[in-house]
């Protein structure tokens, strides 16, 4: 799991069956202070998320198929699993 803020929407006309209907987001992993990174993913939606919001990201294949409740050969990697309000970190940097 890690943070990351929504940079775009993905748009595809043609997608695997599975992400009909679903909203893709391009997210851009942000570090321990909250700067972005050069890392990228595309995520499907599942929490409404848009451009701009600061996003939890889960990016392991099987969880984010459980929590879209798909099957085992659903093409997912990473799902955004929640909007964040505030961060505070105690005792790291």
């Amino acid at each position: 799991m890690y943070l990351a803020r929504v940079v775009g929407n993905v748009v595809a006309t043609i997608k695997h069956p599975f992400y009909e209907g679903r909203k893709l987001m391009l997210v851009q992993r942000l570090d321990l202070d909250h700067k972005p990174t050069s890392i990228y993913d595309v995520a499907v939606d599942d929490v409404q998320a848009g451009v701009g919001d600061f996003v939890l990201v889960f990016d392991e294949g099987t969880g984010a198929r459980q929590i879209l409740q798909a099957g085992n050969t659903a093409p997912v990697r990473a799902v955004i699993v929640g909007i964040v309000d505030d961060v505070e970190q105690y005792g790291i940097g």
